[in-house]
């Protein structure tokens, strides 16, 4: 590892600071109705999780992910590899980018073993956890939610699992995603996390949309 690099822990101890996710504040503001036995729709938050940005060579970078993770980098644009649990991923962003999803607690030392087997290779790694957070959006209605939210083909046929692009949603930007034949995935900025969180009981409404109060945060 080179000396020039300086790697730091970013997250706080949560024995001595209370964290918050980016939609608590929303879920005070705005509500959390609960899903009814009628709804179509569920919409929830995966808080905390690490979102690793790596940038550089495919075949140094999978080789790498491969050695570290036990998962390689998605063969296809605009595409996913998910582990065996469902709890780590990696997805295509541009040609030389792509975006590492696992959970808060990896994140440093994950970090940290990447870059001492990547030694000299000319990559990047940037933790952007603290900027963004990752909505669920689930149900059979799912879909007719995001029909009404983006530009972009969600056609469940045309849409397929395994599939993730970065698109319009609403007024602001998204990387949309479909990880499961059951669940949607919006990875939104801390910035705008509330005006989605917003648009998405809006948009559901009519499906009779609820918020999952199961915890997908790390213990506090």
């Amino acid at each position: 590892m080179s000396n020039s690099i300086h790697v730091y822990d970013a997250r706080a101890d949560h024995a001595t600071v209370n964290a918050e996710s980016p939609l608590a504040y929303s879920f005070q503001s705005s509500g959390m109705p609960a899903p009814g036995e009628e709804g179509r729709a569920v919409v929830g938050e995966r808080a905390f999780l690490g979102h690793l940005i790596l940038r550089g060579g495919a075949i140094v970078l999978d080789e790498a992910l491969r050695e570290v993770l036990g998962i390689g980098l998605p063969g296809r644009p605009n595409s996913l590899t998910v582990d065996a649990d469902g709890q780590r991923s990696v997805q295509w962003l541009s040609p030389d980018e792509w975006l590492l999803i696992v959970p808060g607690d990896e994140t440093f030392g994950l970090e940290t073993r990447l870059r001492a087997h990547l030694g000299g290779s000319h990559v990047a790694i940037v933790d952007v956890s603290a900027g963004q957070t990752l909505i669920e959006l689930t149900g059979e209605a799912a879909h007719e939610v995001l029909m009404k939210s983006t530009v972009y083909d969600v056609d469940p046929h045309e849409f397929t699992v395994g599939k993730g692009v970065t698109t319009i949603f609403a007024k602001t930007s998204v990387i949309l995603r479909r990880p499961d034949e059951s669940r949607w995935e919006l990875i939104v900025r801390r910035s705008f996390a509330d005006y989605v969180y917003r648009w998405l009981l809006d948009a559901g409404e009519e499906y009779g949309i609820g918020v999952a109060r199961e915890s997908r945060h790390e213990p506090q």
